[in-house]
């Protein structure tokens, strides 16, 4: 089974640090005093060659081994380029983007038209007055809802007047 990408990134970088505290240790001699001056030596702008030569062997060690772990778990490690080219396919494919031959209907069924139509009382669409007209309180005989909704009954009880 494949492991995560960050636990694998992890793994490595773990064992790149033990490898050149290791090296920093080898590089002293087993002196404390030589192994606190080689790490007080090293800081943010320290480079490669600044660094002890067992801390150098060390960390190309470590890279090579990085990269060999990367692979064996099947993570490809290459130029951008040449992993840019072979990508794996999508998932989804993509779709047919070739022009249709006339008379081909629509894939999908065509919205219905804006503006006044049987499910739309006037006064309700974008941009129009909100003036009384059907479907307004009050605005005219058959009620909310416009003339082609029923009434509604009254919840409770009747009231006697």
């Amino acid at each position: 089974m494949q492991r995560p990408a960050n636990e694998v990134m992890q793994s490595v970088v773990f064992s790149a640090v033990l490898d050149a505290m290791q090296a920093l240790k080898k590089a002293s001699g087993g002196l404390p005093n030589n192994m606190v001056r080689d790490i007080q030596a090293i800081h943010a702008n320290v480079t490669f060659a600044d660094l002890p030569k067992d801390v150098q062997d060390a960390i190309v060690e470590s890279t090579r081994a990085a990269f060999t772990m990367l692979l064996k778990e099947g993570y490809a490690v290459g130029p951008k380029q040449q992993m840019q080219q072979s990508r794996p396919l999508d998932r989804v494919p993509e779709r047919d983007r070739r022009p249709r031959p006339p008379g081909d209907g629509p894939r999908r069924s065509p919205r219905p038209p804006r503006g006044d139509g049987p499910g739309r009382p006037r006064g309700d669409g974008p941009g129009r007055p909100r003036g009384d007209g059907p479907g307004k309180p009050g605005g005219g005989p058959s009620g909310p809802g416009g003339p082609n909704r029923p009434r509604r009954k009254p919840k409770g009880k009747p009231r006697l007047s």
